[in-house]
């Protein structure tokens, strides 16, 4: 009886002839094994034996021929003995199903499934074995056998890094890691390393494409176009400067701390009034192998025909912008003008005019109304050109691969009638980068500069049916129906803070000198959105001008330095929360300037001499923003 009973307990053991055998080797042995299956404890509670359980024996008894197999305990193992020692109480009942799995392990692969075993692949039979093996020149992936490459992992060829498709059959390339930026491929990641990896979207990085920009002819060659590349790190940063394939210069910028590089006019872009032209490599390419800004200065030394712009980096580019230039100055036909840079090749960019066209100087692939589509590869320009009548701002230009725009007019009036003209120009920042809200002031004036100088403001709907809101408000329309619809504000020294439903892009003017408003021509500036400050600038400011200023921005009770020195002159704009402080730049040192806040501020810098000046944004953070 105690035979049978333990029999029906251990049916998961591989023989029940081998259990009965083991237990029942005399009847005084098997009376005492069935005792210990359906052992009680000291206090008389039943204990139920599991025969996966695989906590160590403690019953004293001693008994060699107890039946055990690997996977499997003893029927006495953990239970209650006769002479009333115990083991854990935690075993299970066991039954049938359990005692098969326990002595068998897994279930055998599906037939036809394939396992690896280093290099070789292995069909399964279903039955616990293998049908064939084969050895695999190349690489082995579980469920696709022999293959190229084992899918989602990582080669580098080169600079390039390169990811193994999910078929396993090809390897596709990634990003580029760029020697020329610091960058190294790590293969095990395909991530670039280096101090240019991973920059983020701000106006800091390693790659850049200045531009040169339509002047005024007797203006261009012995002023020199350059640019001022500020290196943001504590390392030296080895600067390298190329045109198409060919290379121009190498230079290197110490640490913290701004270098003046002038470069080589480009004919094509800067030299007449037009026409519209596609100009095969004219751009310069600039890389750093460590972060740094760049501005670009067009021309250098303060002149009457001068402005400058905030460059932003390849790794901040997108393929939608909006533009901001200037009319065409038709008393004597100087144009307006915005250029479109490409940084890869086959890039397909779509230019449309607003309000479906305007007087446009056709060429490269643009028609006399402003529109076309025209295909540029790497380091090429498209500079768009206004003819009598015309106007580009609100134009849209639309990219299948990242690209830079920049906006401006050759030399003009701000307003037209007031003398005298100066050239315009600045970037766009992507439409991704736009927002909602902006504060708008005005600029000093110079000699008396606790007057203010006034400004002309556009703001540029980047959808239709966009709403806008002023505080305090402003006298213009309200409503912009279609994308690339924009409102002037006329000559105002008002500050106010202007809102919309939708995004916008804002652009200020510096009104001639002879508007009424001291020394300084015009000058351009994007408007950064309040979205987009930031706690820290490292900047440049040419010291050949009569006076050099930075704008600060700052929310009510920010501690702001500039140069070291604390900003005390705040001063709140109305009701809306925020300060602003007209900060004279020192001319006595090198043109780098810092400034650096405990919380995000916005500025701008700029400087000006008689019938000449520049203006720009001193940087910003450019993250994508929701519309």
């Amino acid at each position: 009886m105690a035979c049978h009973t333990l029999s029906r307990r251990v049916t998961a053991l591989s023989s029940c002839t081998v259990l009965l055998l083991a237990a029942c080797g005399d009847d005084s042995r098997a009376d005492t094994t069935a005792t210990q299956a359906t052992a009680t404890d000291a206090t008389g509670v039943s204990v139920s034996v599991s025969a996966t359980d695989t906590t160590p024996p403690t019953s004293s008894a001693s008994d060699s021929d107890s039946p055990t197999t690997s996977g499997s305990m003893s029927a006495t193992e953990g239970a209650t003995t006769t002479n009333g020692s115990t083991g854990p109480l935690t075993a299970t009942t066991t039954d049938a199903t359990t005692a098969d799995t326990a002595s068998t392990g897994d279930a055998p692969c599906p037939m036809g499934q394939i396992e690896c075993d280093g290099n070789t692949a292995k069909v399964c039979d279903g039955m616990g074995g293998f049908s064939s093996e084969t050895p695999c020149p190349t690489a082995c992936a579980p469920m696709l056998g022999c293959v190229l490459c084992v899918p989602g992992t990582y080669q580098c060829t080169g600079d390039v890094s390169q990811v193994c498709t999910d078929d396993g059959m090809a390897w596709v390339d990634g990003q580029t890691c760029d020697a020329v930026q610091g960058l190294a491929c790590d293969p095990g990641t395909g991530a670039c390393l280096g101090a240019c990896a991973g920059l983020g979207t701000s106006y800091i990085g390693c790659d850049y494409y200045p531009v040169v920009t339509q002047q005024y002819d007797p203006y261009v060659g012995g002023n020199p176009y350059a640019v001022a590349v500020a290196n943001t790190t504590a390392q030296a940063a080895t600067i390298t400067i190329t045109r198409g394939a060919n290379p121009v210069l190498m230079d290197m910028v110490p640490a913290s701390s701004v270098k003046v590089i002038p470069l080589p006019w480009v004919s094509e872009l800067a030299n007449g009034s037009g026409p519209t032209v596609l100009a095969v490599d004219a751009a310069y390419r600039l890389r750093s192998t460590q972060p740094v800004t760049v501005y670009q200065y067009n021309p250098l030394n303060a002149d009457v025909t001068n402005d400058a712009s905030l460059l932003l980096p390849v790794n901040t580019w997108t393929g939608n912008y909006l533009v901001a230039a200037w009319q065409n100055w038709d008393g004597i036909n100087l144009p307006g003008w915005y250029s479109v840079t490409a940084s890869k090749d086959n890039t397909m960019v779509t230019v449309k005019a607003a309000k479906g066209g305007t007087p446009t100087q056709a060429g490269g692939g643009v028609d006399g109304q402003g529109n076309g589509v025209v295909v540029m590869n790497e380091g090429d320009v498209l500079q768009v050109i206004t003819a009598s009548g015309g106007e580009l701002t609100g134009s849209i230009v639309t990219a299948d691969k990242p690209v830079q725009v920049m906006g401006g007019h050759e030399c003009t009036q701000v307003p037209i009638g007031v003398t005298a003209c100066d050239h315009l120009e600045e970037s766009m920042f992507p439409i991704e980068a736009l927002a909602k809200e902006y504060i708008v002031v005005p600029p000093v004036q110079v000699p008396n500069d606790q007057a203010e100088k006034a400004v002309i403001v556009r703001i540029v709907a980047s959808e239709a049916n966009t709403t806008l809101t002023f505080d305090p408000d402003q006298a213009v329309n309200k409503l912009l129906a279609n994308a690339g619809d924009f409102v002037e504000i006329p000559p105002t020294i008002a500050k106010f803070v202007v809102k919309a439903d939708k995004k916008i892009l804002v652009a200020e003017y510096m009104v001639g000198q002879d508007g009424g408003y001291g020394t300084s021509d015009p000058a351009m500036l994007i408007a950064v959105p309040t979205a987009q400050f930031r706690k820290n600038y490292l900047f440049y400011a040419q010291t050949g001008w009569q006076a050099n200023y930075v704008d600060i921005l700052a929310p009510a009770g920010a501690n702001v330095m500039v140069d070291g020195m604390g900003v005390a002159n705040f001063a709140p704009i109305g009701a809306t929360g925020f300060s602003l402080a007209h900060v004279k730049l020192s001319n006595g040192g090198d043109g780098s300037h810092s400034v650096t806040g405990d919380q995000g501020v916005g500025i701008s810098v700029y400087g000006v001499v008689s019938y000449g000046s520049y203006w720009y944004p001193g940087g910003l953070d450019l993250d994508v923003i929701p519309q």
